[in-house]
């Protein structure tokens, strides 16, 4: 209701206006005079042509845009109308036979323009001038600083200037790539300097907010701007990338927090699209883990390439339950696609599935991963990780499958951990059966995955929410970081390169210092590490090392076609001899105490280094440094050695 009472107030003063027009028309037509007879003359006109150009005016759509945004594209409507109008009604005027001198539509044209169109302009700027004196009686506000000159940086100044009550005082712009525009104005605010300027303009400018407005910029130079903007201690915030700007969704709701992936500067990745879709379009995929953070992106992934027939496979029913949906709104009943609720560690289901659907392509995703979780539940990382892909693996093999892809981690070098140690094994049973099938098995190592369950990312930001501290296990701990998104493509991608008994490892550039990770992620908060947030050091977790390894030694590595992904030499491992020693263990699983599970592990896995059997300082000092492989890693030559000694084990742990 109030809507349209709006509506009608400024249609009736358009109704004065256009009368107002009209009338100082004839007044200057005839020479300043203006009779009553001659007013008279005209009324039946000026009721007949008002309503006419009322109706037009309503067509050009000028009562439904807000006059506080009154605009370039704004004053072109009403001269589009108000041409229109007086179109129409010399129209009108010719087909009543209504005596009017053309020379006063051509005034009264001029006239209407100007008060509809000035009326229009002077309504925002009295209302700018309103906000500007209430701007200067408040001081909490925030001062606002845009980095970046283009498009998108004046449609976010434009609306920081008509909602300053809401959004602050906008203090001026920083020029990012072009130092001309230093001193040149934006909607009637100075462009201050450059990027290398930000840190002392903040300080002069007294700014405490900052948004970063250059959807098009790229992910070196925004990262960048982001080093310079962290040494400013102001809240910084940053408008996402270009496709959103296409799709109109420029405005203060679309910018966001800085994220992680904006500190790490990574560019998108360029696939090899042609050798995806030869081995995924028109083929039966199956995924399982499909409803974890990987499995379901490469779910997302993969659903663009058409496969003939998408099979998402999850123990956890809500996960795939979620997937599910989101696949269905996408694509609808263009995927074929079904879930299945089954669990990797039941060999007869896995059997059935992969008999009944017959697949093409296997992504194996389905793990326990969580390392501190894993230490404490050693059994059950053996089931799942070792145990359950054994199962797909024999599966894939004995149904014929084209290409089989392990999603394998960097904890799996040189592991400290049982969950580590767990992945390793099931590298060796992917390599070992590739050595004996027809079927391209394969496996894909890469480190943490930004935002994936239990990542350091969401944990650091919900402590900064609450106040803090912020907990970090170490002060010099480092890891690799990638996006989902990113690893999912990657993976794809190296499934198409697959010749067998491959580990891929793909690029993680540089490494990243977790304690500077929660510094700056405080810093783009806008709040001061140590003073507004602390940050609590808590000590190595069982099986954590201060770094990741992606490569063993002897694997050495050798480029690919893709620059983001390498691969080691596949190792020659005798696949029954790791089959037989899983077996065993998993025979006598239940009988084993978990210290005496890590023991069989560790002989199994020999470069595996069990930190839980020294001292916190020990732990320490060993994780610094590289451990170098031990010779033996189960190889045809010496599977037999360890076969015998696990044997041995085993049988004296059943006797006892």
């Amino acid at each position: 209701m109030k809507k349209a009472y709006r509506k009608a107030i400024v249609a009736f003063w358009d109704m004065v206006l256009v009368n107002l027009a009209l009338g100082m028309a004839i007044f200057i037509h005839n020479e300043g005079h203006m009779e009553m007879a001659t007013f008279l003359e005209y009324a039946y006109l000026l009721v007949a042509i008002t309503g006419i150009k009322i109706l037009v005016f309503k067509a050009f759509q000028l009562y439904s845009s807000l006059w506080e945004y009154a605009s370039i594209e704004e004053l072109m409507k009403v001269v589009g109308a108000v041409l229109t109008g007086n179109l129409i009604g010399v129209v009108y005027a010719t087909l009543t036979d209504l005596d009017l001198f053309y020379g006063v539509y051509i005034i009264s044209i001029v006239f209407e323009i100007a008060l509809i169109g000035g009326s229009r302009f002077s309504y925002r700027i009295l209302r700018r001038v309103r906000q500007s004196k209430s701007l200067f009686r408040q001081d909490d506000g925030d001062r606002v600083l845009i980095i970046g000159c283009g498009s998108t940086a004046s449609l976010i100044a434009s609306e920081i200037k008509m909602h300053t009550h809401q959004y602050g005082q906008l203090m001026g712009f920083i020029s990012d790539d072009d130092d001309s525009k230093v001193g040149q104005t934006i909607a009637g605010i100075k462009v201050l300097g450059n990027r290398y300027d930000i840190l002392s303009i903040v300080k002069r400018r007294k700014v405490t907010q900052i948004i970063i407005a250059i959807p098009t910029a790229s992910k070196e130079l925004t990262k960048t701007v982001l080093e310079e903007c962290k040494r400013t201690g102001s809240k910084v915030q940053i408008l996402p990338g270009i496709m959103e700007v296409i799709d109109g969704k420029v405005s203060m709701s679309a910018i966001r927090n800085v994220e992680i992936e904006d500190l790490l500067g990574r560019e998108p990745v360029n696939l090899n699209i042609r050798e995806i879709a030869s081995y995924i379009e028109d083929r039966t995929v199956i995924i399982t883990g499909g409803g974890g953070s990987i499995g379901s992106e490469l779910c997302r992934q993969i659903a663009k390439f058409r496969p003939e027939k998408l099979i998402i496979l999850d123990s956890y029913e809500n996960n795939a339950y979620e997937i599910q949906n989101e696949l269905l709104r996408e694509y609808g009943d263009s995927l074929s696609m079904e879930v299945l609720i089954a669990s990797v560690r039941d060999k007869k289901t896995i059997q059935r599935i992969f008999k009944e659907h017959q697949p093409h392509v296997v992504f194996h995703a389905a793990a326990h991963k969580h390392v501190p979780l894993m230490e404490r539940s050693p059994k059950e990382a053996f089931k799942n990780n070792v145990v359950g892909t054994l199962n797909v693996v024999e599966a894939a093999h004995e149904n014929g499958v084209e290409r089989f892809v392990m999603i394998s981690t960097d904890k799996a070098v040189n592991p400290t951990n049982v969950m580590g140690a767990t992945k390793r094994l099931c590298e060796m049973i992917v390599q070992s059966m590739a050595l004996q099938s027809k079927t391209k098995f394969v496996g894909v190592r890469f480190g943490n995955v930004l935002g994936s369950n239990g990542s350091v990312i969401p944990l650091f930001k919900k402590q900064i929410e609450e106040g803090g501290p912020v907990t970090v296990t170490h002060k010099d701990i480092i890891r690799y970081f990638m996006t989902i998104p990113e690893a999912s493509q990657l993976v794809i991608q190296a499934g198409g390169m697959a010749g067998g008994g491959e580990i891929f490892i793909l690029d993680m550039g540089a490494p990243v210092r977790i304690y500077d990770l929660a510094e700056d992620l405080i810093r783009l908060s806008g709040l001061k590490p140590h003073e507004d947030i602390e940050i609590k050091v808590t000590g190595l977790r069982p099986g954590e090392k201060l770094f990741e390894e992606l490569l063993m030694e002897e694997e050495g590595i050798s480029a690919t076609r893709h620059e983001k992904i390498h691969v080691g030499k596949p190792i020659e491992i005798n696949f029954k001899m790791v089959k037989s020693n899983i077996e065993k263990l998993a025979e006598n699983l239940p009988m084993l105490s978990d210290h005496e599970i890590k023991e069989r592990l560790a002989v199994l896995v020999p470069t595996y280094t069990r930190l839980d059997t020294r001292k916190p300082e020990q732990q320490q000092t060993l994780s610094q440094r590289h451990p170098q492989p031990q010779q033996g890693e189960l190889t045809k030559s010496n599977m037999l050695y360890f076969d015998e000694k696990v044997n041995k084990e085993i049988s004296l742990a059943t006797t006892t």
